[in-house]
Parts: C-alpha cells; structure tokens; sequence
C-alpha cells in the first residue's frame, strides 16, 4: 500500500472516531446552548476558512489568478440567484475551465 492510501485510510479512521466521539462521551445529555452556538457556525467558518485558502493561497503567498476569480464570482451569482448547489458548481467549473482554455 502506497503512502497516500496510509494516509487517506489514516484519515477516514480518524474521522469516524472523531464522529462517533459525541454520541459516546454524550450519551443522551444535552449540549450546553453555547457550545450548540459554537457548533452551528464552526462548519460553516471552516469551510469559509477553506475556500479562501484555496481561491488565494500559494506556497507562502497571495495567488491571484483569474480563472479563479472568475469561478468564485459565478459561483457567487449563482448563489444570489439561488440556484441549486449543483447548478452551483457546474456553472463555477464551467467558467473557471473555459477562462483557463482562453488564458
């Protein structure tokens, strides 16, 4: 088994540990309402977190390219006309990889 594989098998044991650490150490109590608020908007900051660090993030530098600006600004459209994540990501893709062809 090569060394990438280790590491994703490494990392989905992790995650399931990681997941099912609630339910075990929780038992049927009730979270604390500010640790419920906490929860609420961790995914959503780190996934934030996430897409900045790939939109802009180099090796140790800004990276501003603009295929992927192009891709996030249609994806921002997309979502202030509400269309469905798919559409989401369909249309983002799409015009990240036809401004990559034209670049």
């Amino acid at each position: 088994m090569s060394a990438g594989w280790i590491v994703v098998a490494a990392v989905g044991v992790a995650t399931v540990l990681f997941k099912a650490a609630g339910p075990v150490f929780l038992g049927r109590r009730e979270l604390p309402p500010r640790v419920v608020g906490l929860v609420e908007v961790l995914a959503p900051a780190m996934l934030a977190a996430l897409v900045v660090t790939q939109l802009v993030g180099g090796d140790r530098e800004l990276v501003l390219d603009g295929p992927r600006l192009l891709g996030v600004a249609v994806a921002g459209l997309a979502l202030w006309l509400r269309a469905s994540l798919i559409v989401v990501l369909v249309v983002a893709g799409a015009a990240a990889g036809l401004a990559r062809l034209l670049v």
